[in-house]
């Protein structure tokens, strides 16, 4: 698979990375050995960089994504977050904690050294000056190769910058969800890569939508604007739009959204997330795809037609 980096600062992972939230958080029941088998597949197909966060089971996910990348550690990257009070979905940085959940995320993934180390969302009782230089504080001993922020704006991206270089800045980004396109002229100032979670719109692009009543009570998506009454049956057509646009092209509609992603900037790398291996190879394959100008003008303007706002910036 082809290589992109991230930021300025020598990250180089694959052009498609893995985001491990739904093996353990979200997205209803997950089967431990499906999810690993998942994982192992991504890397078969060349996948290198995996992502994961304290928040996914509160350690659970992180244990599980660093046992499967266990055998393979040193050909792979792993990215991580923190930033939320444990239990619970309130942000916390305060320096002290940011310590104690870096020092489990470490134990968690079995690993000396964490890739990437991200703060994962905002958190306005503390400066974000002082963020940075805890987690600066694990760069200089040696535990955190490279640092990001996900969730965030601006201003944040800037002054934290000041305090040490940003290598990725990772934001919900797709078909569905385009908001962040208003940060991208200063990711560019600052040299920063951008990674985009959710690229299939948290199902909705991976060609298996489903009717609302057909997802599971703790699903996340039932929280979600986009699958409101009153947008969903616009959504799906949507989607229909999009599914006519790939099978014109001959390909799974996934691999359109997330050729679209990729087309949007060289350095933007999507995590999309599965838990089923024939699922993650349909989207790995996306790689190689490329599309026209047309196609994704195409895309752009069923893109103008979606009702609803992304989730709230937490996961």
């Amino acid at each position: 698979m082809q290589q992109r980096s991230l930021g300025d600062q020598g990250l180089v992972v694959s052009a498609i990375g893995y985001g491990a939230m739904g093996t353990a958080f979200a997205y209803g029941p997950s089967d431990d050995m499906e999810s690993t088998a998942a994982i192992r597949q991504a890397h078969e197909l060349g996948v290198t960089h995996f992502d994961t966060a304290e928040l996914y089971g509160w350690g659970v996910g992180e244990r599980l994504l660093g046992s499967a990348l266990a055998p393979i550690r040193d050909e792979v990257t792993i990215a991580t977050k923190f930033g939320f009070a444990h239990g619970a979905y309130t942000p916390d940085s305060r320096p002290e904690h940011v310590r104690e959940v870096v020092e489990a995320s470490l134990r968690n993934l079995g690993t000396d050294s964490i890739d990437l180390l991200y703060q994962h969302v905002h958190d306005p009782a503390v400066p974000i000056e002082d963020v940075v230089g805890v987690m600066q504080e694990f760069v200089d001993a040696g535990k955190v190769r490279y640092l990001g922020l996900s969730n965030t704006d601006a201003e944040q991206l800037r002054r934290a910058n000041v305090v040490h270089p940003i290598s990725a800045f990772q934001t919900e980004y797709s078909v569905f969800a385009r908001e962040s396109e208003a940060l991208f002229p200063v990711v560019d100032e600052l040299g920063i890569g951008v990674v985009a979670y959710s690229p299939l719109a948290r199902g909705f692009l991976s060609g298996a939508v489903r009717p609302r009543s057909a997802y599971p009570a703790d699903d996340l998506r039932h929280m979600l604007d986009w699958w409101a009454p009153e947008h969903f049956d616009a959504n799906v057509a949507v989607v229909d739009g999009l599914a006519a646009i790939a099978a014109d092209m001959g390909v799974p509609l996934s691999q359109l959204a997330l050729a679209w992603v990729m087309a949007k900037r060289g350095d933007l790398v999507p995590i999309p997330g599965s838990r089923n291996p024939a699922r993650v190879a349909e989207n790995v394959a996306a790689a190689d795809l490329e599309l026209t100008a047309d196609v994704v003008a195409r895309i752009d303007a069923l893109s103008e037609r979606v009702q609803g706002q992304p989730a709230a910036a937490t996961v």
